[in-house]
């Protein structure tokens, strides 16, 4: 099979769990990028959260950020973009703090985070899982400003998570609302999702879905997997994530997406 582009999820698939790039597989993308073939991180993560990463490839790779809520091209141009209707927004962040004032709101617009405390404790480990420091504003600065959010991130203890995502999802049908993790809280447009962002950018291409190949690790990864012709889930994967990829291959610490490039004939150093 000639494959024109790899998509890739970052954390837990193209990052370890350290929240570092192995060189098996810096070498493996770089030697991809060499052939011509698109490489393309796709990610819940804003796009300065996404630089980092892909710094050692060093070459400028088209993004999709916010789960698909904005799409970059090489440049850094906007391909997609789309926000949350801001009555939604207002509405979410007032219930928020009404209902579960210990939960932490991170506001992300275009390139920008915001929070409204900087020295919190849970907004502190984002800094440094991310290597990005927001900005500290009030929001109802920003929503007096109309200012328009790609994606709200909320932080929290489990049970304050699980309770925002069963009664916003229940008030918000046009929202994707959904826990990335036991205490982050991901909020969209429901028309946002991976799998819709990588077929659109394969349609701007014009590259046929057998043609591409999907990295994941996750259940927001699972229908990216399905649209592309060769679906492959990381062996950290849960089951169901796996059950759905063509491919199973090694763990993010365990030289993964190496191992899977190797067993496809995409790259041939050992």
């Amino acid at each position: 099979m000639s494959y024109k582009i790899i998509f890739s999820d970052i954390d837990g698939t193209l990052l370890t769990s350290e929240h570092t790039v192995l060189s098996s597989t810096v070498r493996a993308i770089k030697q991809l990028i060499a052939q011509n073939i698109i490489f393309v991180p796709v990610s819940a993560r804003m796009p300065k959260a996404i630089a980092p990463v892909i710094a050692p490839m060093e070459a400028a790779v088209p993004l999709i950020s916010y789960n698909g809520a904005l799409i970059l091209d090489e440049n850094q141009k906007v391909l997609y973009s789309q926000y949350i209707e801001f009555t939604y927004t207002q509405d979410i962040i007032k219930k928020i703090k009404t209902s579960w004032p210990d939960a932490v709101i991170n506001f992300y617009s275009d390139d920008e985070w915001y929070v409204e405390n900087l020295h919190n404790d849970l907004v502190q480990q984002e800094i440094r899982i991310t290597g990005v420091k927001p900005r500290q504003k009030k929001f109802s600065e920003l929503l007096a400003r109309k200012t328009a959010a790609h994606k709200l991130l909320c932080m929290g203890s489990a049970v304050d998570c699980k309770q925002m995502e069963q009664q916003l999802s229940e008030q918000y049908p046009a929202l994707m609302i959904i826990r990335s993790s036991d205490n982050l809280l991901e909020i969209v447009d429901a028309s946002v999702s991976k799998a819709q962002a990588v077929q659109y950018f394969m349609a701007d291409r014009k590259i046929a879905g057998k043609a591409a190949i999907a990295f994941g690790d996750n259940y927001n990864d699972m229908e990216m997997l399905k649209v592309v012709g060769t679906g492959i889930a990381m062996q950290n994967a849960p089951q169901p994530v796996k059950n759905n990829a063509k491919i199973v291959t090694d763990s993010n610490n365990e030289d993964g997406i190496y191992k899977a490039l190797k067993k496809l004939q995409l790259i041939d150093f050992c």
